[in-house]
């Protein structure tokens, strides 16, 4: 994957940072978009650099508007001839337990736009030079289980975002075949705080008996299958909806907490 350009949203902590990590090892330059995290996304660009050699990016803007949207790709062609490679990872989450009829109107609107519409709007500015050069990878994130368009008690507007992007992934991939550009959902599963950004050798001695895997997953655990979807040589797997979850009942387990 050498010479290519990965655009990885909500790319300077979490799961993002260590995606951007995987695919700066294999020679990818990353255009790291964040909205508030200037100094995580300036010291990653620069550990990368350092590390990797290769040419990154920050790119401030929220994705959840669409003005945001153009800016972060303008700023990333005059820097880079193409972005060949999306991770859409942000996407926003409101841990806070709420019903579907307690939720105001700003709050819908905007997990609706994080999680659904922001694709829909960093794809239409990118598809057409993507269809020029007859290559591209998007990659997006759900949840467990979300191709099943499941419910999810007290996460109404994340789960519908989330089922909406699960087919409009797959629809992606049928429309986009023809042009060289793949579409696909990885699905984390159970992987919190400071294991998102962590190795998977480092979670080798760690026990988790709620995952049947029996340890936490990590951040690398994801990384390493968007790597794989993101390679040449994965031109055949697209529209695909990829569970990464040790095996866990991640919505399962979120009901019982919530009975």
């Amino acid at each position: 994957m050498e010479n290519k350009t990965a655009l990885i949203t909500g790319g300077a902590t979490g799961l993002g940072r260590r995606t951007a990590l995987q695919l700066a090892a294999e020679g990818v330059n990353i255009i790291i978009n964040y909205r508030n995290s200037k100094t995580e996304a300036e010291q990653l660009a620069e550990e990368l650099s350092n590390r990797f050699n290769t040419k990154n990016l920050c790119v401030q803007g929220d994705i959840t508007n669409y003005d945001d949207c153009k800016q972060i790709v303008s700023q990333a062609l005059k820097e880079f001839t193409a972005v060949d490679i999306v991770v859409h990872n942000a996407g926003p989450y409101i841990s806070e337990r709420k019903k579907m009829a307690d939720y105001q109107v700003d709050e819908w609107t905007y997990l609706i736009n994080g999680n659904l519409n922001a694709v829909f709007y960093l794809s239409n500015l990118l598809i057409p030079s993507m269809r020029e050069r007859k290559w591209g990878r998007i990659i997006t994130v759900g949840f467990d289980r979300v191709e099943s368009a499941p419910g999810w008690i007290y996460r109404s507007a994340f789960a519908a975002a989330k089922s909406g992007l699960a087919s409009l992934t797959k629809t992606l991939a049928m429309e986009e075949a023809e042009n060289g550009i793949t579409a696909n959902m990885v699905c984390p599963g159970d992987i919190t705080g400071e294991w998102k950004e962590r190795a998977i050798n480092e979670s080798l001695d760690s026990m988790d008996p709620s995952v049947p895997v029996g340890r936490p997953g990590t951040g690398e655990d994801i990384s390493r299958v968007i790597s794989f979807l993101a390679n040449d040589d994965s031109s055949f797997i697209t529209g695909s909806i990829i569970p990464i979850t040790g095996g866990k009942d991640v919505l399962g387990k979120a009901f019982r907490e919530n009975l």
